[in-house]
């Protein structure tokens, strides 16, 4: 009896061990192949829209259900020159240009746990709530 649970003493410190060494080694991120790195793909865009970092967009998607449901929200004018610019994926949504969305068309569009879609001018944004950063414009298709 004692050299079992000798046994099962020694397997099971071996295990720890093991699995220790293995959680320490990683999975290759952060040595420098870029693996893993939820920033490393930050700005590019295929064509359905997804850039890393955050939800998979289907632009095209998003078009069909504002085109299908254009009672529920207004066209609007473009922003002018300098504010658009400045209506850009990262950066913080200027104060005050935004509008809020009918909550009919919101029920439409795709939910993205803490993102929220705001109109502003001709675009529609979809807005991380905590920060107020961009993630996504969609340029003018609120016209």
């Amino acid at each position: 009896m004692k050299a079992t649970r000798t046994a099962i003493a020694l397997l099971t410190s071996l295990t720890l061990l093991t699995g220790s060494a293995a959680a320490l080694a990683g999975n290759g991120n952060g040595n420098g192949n870029g693996k893993g790195n939820p920033h490393k793909d930050h700005g590019k865009q295929n064509e359905q829209g997804y850039q890393g970092g955050g939800p998979s967009i289907d632009i095209g998607g998003v078009r069909v259900i504002l085109n299908d449901n254009r009672d529920y929200w207004s066209p609007a004018s473009n922003l002018p020159p300098g504010i658009q610019k400045n209506l850009a994926r990262g950066k913080p949504l200027p104060p005050g240009i935004a509008k809020k969305l009918d909550g009919r068309l919101v029920g439409q569009l795709p939910h993205y746990d803490g993102y929220e879609w705001q109109q502003v001018g001709t675009d529609l944004v979809l807005v991380t709530i905590a920060t107020g950063i961009i993630y996504q414009v969609l340029q003018g298709v609120m016209h």
